[in-house]
Order: structure tokens, then C-alpha cells, then sequence
């Protein structure tokens, strides 16, 4: 019977790898292990003398800093496109009046254009047309046309220094800022402002020379001779001015709902997406009422106003035709 390996050991020093003796040696502390068992620092919050008004002051205070330091091109094209936002609804409340609230009142042409003569006193004279209307506008839109190049140009430049710019068209898509409802609203409110301008002064100043003769009858005369395009330019303004000048107000007034890309994700909690969708409904309700309410003097009294008789109507005809209409 064959007696197990087990039971003849061998000493340590006849095995293939043998044991070495050392000498034995103190076991000392290393930095780490004295930094690990350390307790760590309080939070500010959890500190013994923590006032909680102090704390809120203290980070109010901190955030105010950061804000009057922020002096970058960003921060100040923003400005530039709040504050021209704000002038400029000081003309669109006076003309809001005298082409929608005042006509729904009298329900007639003839007799709002009276009203209509007594406020362009306060914006088409020679100095103040240029700070309500042209600088405020031009103001907006430039400035927000150069924040977009401008963030563009700083992707551009971290996509660069990441060493990921390519020409792919992955990468050029990615560079651009993406278009909000709020800007998209506004390139067509400025393509239709720019139309509008057209018609109701650049034309009348080229092709007579005089611009007095341009009121509510011009816009009730085109109503009635060309309906189908007087229409679509009508509405196409009142929807994208209306929906992008409530949606402006509201995102500068801290309001408005934010874009799922801002928040990084599309999953969130069934409280927040509840308030969020009301903001929304409450925004959209507000760009629709205000829609309807110029559309209701525009469309129900002035487009119904009919054309203009006699040699002003031959003056219409001729302010429309020098454009092919």
C-alpha cells in the first residue's frame, strides 16, 4: 500500500522555491494611511457656527460677483439683444393700438386713421424713428446673428484643440448651435419685418417720394386688390411676431420651460414635467391670445375696410405695381 506524499515532508530549503528568512523590520505609517484616517473637514453647512441667512448671503453674494464679471463678447451681445428687445416693445404697444385696439373700437378705417396720424407723431418722426424702430431692430437681429457665429467659432476652436475637427458632415452639424423655436420664429418675424418696412415705407419713399399718404386705407386698399398675398403676409407676420416676442419676454423674464438639451436628458421627474408643461400651455395661450387680438382689428375691420376710390386708390395701384403686384 502506497503511503501518501503528505506524510514524508521535506524540509523548506530542498523544494523548488524556497523560503528566504529575513530579518524582521518595524512597520511604519505611511503619509496615505495617516491622511486616510484623518476625519475630513466639516461642510460649510454642517460648521457649529452656521447662520443660514449668512450662508444665502454669502452665496448670493458670490454669484453676483460672477455675474458683474462676466464681461466676455457672449455676455455683452446678450445684453445688447435684451435691452433692444425691450425698446423696441415700447413701438410695438403704440402700433399694437393704433392698426388693431383702436380699429376694433371705432369699426371703421376712416375714422381710426385720425388716431393713427396722432401717434405717428411719437414714432416717425426723424429722431425718434431711428431709436424705436431701426436702431432696436437691427440691434436684435445683428446681435443674435453674431452670438450664433460666435458660439460657432468657440466649437470650432474646442473641437480643434480636442483634435476632432474634421470635414465630416457629423462634425460640421455639430459645430452650429442648435435653432430654438425662439430663434426660428425670429429669422421669419425678420424676414416678414423686412417685407412689411418695404411696402409701408421704403416703397412709398422711392416711387413718391413721400411716405403721409401710406395709413390704414393703404393696407385695407391691398386687402381688397390682392387678398390671397395680403393674407398670407399678414398672418405670416402677426404668427411669428406674436409667438416670438411672447417667447422672448418669457425666456428673458426666467419663465419659459428650457429645451430637453439644455437639461441633457428627456427622462425627468412626473412633478417637473407637469410644471414645465403648463409653462408651455401658458406661453402658447398668451402668443395665441395676443395674435388674436391684433389679428381681430386687423383682419376683422381694417382688411374689410374695401379699396380706396379715386386718384388715392390710382396711387395704391401704383405703389403695388412698381413691386409686380
Amino acid at each position: 500500500m502506497a503511503t501518501p506524499a503528505s506524510l514524508h515532508p521535506k524540509p523548506s530549503e530542498e523544494t523548488l522555491a524556497s523560503l528566504l528568512q529575513l530579518d524582521p523590520t518595524p512597520i511604519v505609517e505611511s503619509p496615505a494611511a495617516s491622511a486616510a484616517d484623518k476625519p475630513l473637514p466639516s461642510l460649510p453647512d454642517e460648521r457649529a457656527d452656521a447662520d443660514p441667512e449668512k450662508l444665502l448671503s454669502e452665496r448670493r453674494g458670490s454669484g453676483a460677483r460672477r455675474h458683474r464679471g462676466t464681461t466676455g463678447p457672449i455676455s455683452l451681445l446678450s445684453r445688447i439683444q435684451r435691452y433692444s428687445s425691450i425698446t423696441f416693445a415700447v413701438f410695438t404697444s403704440i402700433h399694437l393700438a393704433n392698426t388693431s385696439i383702436i380699429p376694433l373700437i371705432t369699426c371703421s378705417v376712416p375714422a381710426s386713421e385720425t388716431y393713427l396720424l396722432l401717434t405717428r407723431e411719437l414714432y416717425q418722426t426723424s429722431s425718434a424713428e431711428p431709436l424705436l424702430v431701426a436702431v432696436p431692430a437691427l440691434a436684435h437681429v445683428c446681435s443674435g446673428v453674431a452670438l450664433r457665429l460666435l458660439r460657432r467659432s468657440q466649437n470650432a476652436s474646442r473641437y480643434a484643440n480636442d483634435g476632432a475637427a474634421s470635414s465630416s458632415s457629423t462634425v460640421t452639424v455639430r459645430l452650429w448651435p442648435a435653432v430654438s423655436w425662439i430663434s426660428a420664429s425670429g429669422y421669419t418675424f425678420a424676414a416678414s419685418l423686412a417685407a412689411h418696412v418695404a411696402m409701408n415705407r421704403v416703397v412709398p419713399l422711392l416711387v413718391e417720394g413721400d411716405s403721409s399718404n401710406i395709413g390704414l386705407a393703404y393696407v385695407a386698399h391691398g386687402f381688397a386688390r390682392h387678398p390671397a398675398v395680403s393674407t398670407v403676409a399678414y398672418v405670416g407676420l402677426l404668427a411669428a411676431g406674436c409667438g416670438h416676442m411672447v417667447w422672448g419676454a418669457a425666456k428673458w423674464l426666467g419663465i419659459a420651460p428650457p429645451s430637453p438639451s439644455a437639461d441633457g436628458q428627456y427622462i425627468i421627474d412626473a412633478r417637473t414635467r407637469s410644471s414645465r408643461r403648463k409653462m408651455w400651455l401658458g406661453i402658447h395661450a398668451a402668443s395665441v391670445t395676443f395674435a388674436l387680438v391684433w389679428a381681430a382689428g386687423g383682419l376683422g375691420v381694417v382688411a374689410r375696410g374695401g379699396a380706396s376710390p379715386g386718384w388715392i386708390g390710382k396711387l395704391y395701384d401704383g405703389l403695388f405695381g412698381s413691386v409686380g403686384l
